[in-house]
């Protein structure tokens, strides 16, 4: 199955998505922080027989709208409900990673009546971090852009599906490649997190919630565990050898993962959020 490129336009800013089609219920997935929609290819490919998958690329991100003027988490959930009612998105399963994940969060938070279930890839309320963005933003800085060429972005980025993953957001302009996102769009885009938690808009959340980190991700035990304490209904696991961009290593787990959790049996009904 393959993908379709729709387009969302919200208050003048461009929303790119790739509609991977599909009558089941809707899996809407968010990429993390400087990432674009075609890091979920994999999983979208693998879910769409069964579920109406949309990745989206968000404001700032990918194919979409490359500066934005508002950079906060709320324009980014805003963004969020106008792709699911401009697409007709009904009551999806909100997936996101890092970032995404934390976008997801919080349109749980505040529009529980749109959102059928949440899924969260190492994302969580965190914590104030004052440094974050001035660490990203170094981080971004040490890009050796433009790459001479996409096996060595590659390369740069660790190679394998990591690697691969982060270099197809590049894009290839005059025969070299660069990234599809402004370096201080990315940094803004961090400074709400970097200044408070969201510990009040998790534990509001009622619907179903699965919390996939990485063994060597980079939420803290502490976090985690905190999340089980606030909200114990919460299926949590933790995938053996993966990182941050789990998504990427070990697609097949974590579709194995939302497979399970989306099918899980709640009595002689047959599945919470089972499709037919």
């Amino acid at each position: 199955m393959t993908w379709t490129e729709r387009t969302v336009v919200r208050d003048g800013v461009r929303i790119s998505c790739r509609d991977w089609g599909g009558a089941g219920t809707p899996v809407v997935l968010l990429h993390g922080l400087a990432g674009h929609a075609g890091e979920w290819d994999t999983v979208a490919g693998r879910l769409s027989p069964r579920y109406r998958v949309v990745a989206v690329d968000q404001r700032g991100h990918g194919a979409g709208e490359r500066h934005p003027r508002d950079r906060s988490r709320a324009a980014y959930v805003a963004d969020v409900v106008a792709v699911l009612g401009r697409l007709d998105l009904r009551r999806p399963v909100l997936l996101g990673q890092s970032l995404g994940g934390h976008t997801a969060m919080l349109t749980a938070a505040g529009h529980p009546d749109l959102v059928r279930a949440l899924v969260l890839v190492e994302a969580g309320p965190g914590g104030a971090s004052p440094n974050t963005p001035a660490e990203i933003g170094g981080w971004l800085d040490s890009w050796p852009t433009p790459f001479p060429s996409r096996e060595a972005a590659v390369a740069f980025f660790g190679g394998g599906p990591v690697g691969e993953g982060w270099a197809a957001g590049l894009e290839r302009r005059d025969g070299v490649w660069w990234p599809r996102f402004d370096r201080d769009v990315m940094v803004d885009s961090l400074r709400e997190n970097a200044r408070r938690s969201y510990w009040d808009e998790w534990a509001s959340i009622t619907c179903p919630t699965l919390a996939v980190l990485g063994q060597s991700g980079i939420i803290a035990p502490e976090e985690s565990g905190r999340m089980l304490r606030q909200r114990p209904e919460t299926v949590a696991m933790s995938i053996l050898g993966a990182g941050h961009d789990l998504h990427l290593e070990r697609p097949d787990l974590l579709c194995a993962a939302l497979e399970r959790f989306l099918g899980d049996t709640t009595g002689p009904q047959g599945g919470l959020l089972r499709t037919p």
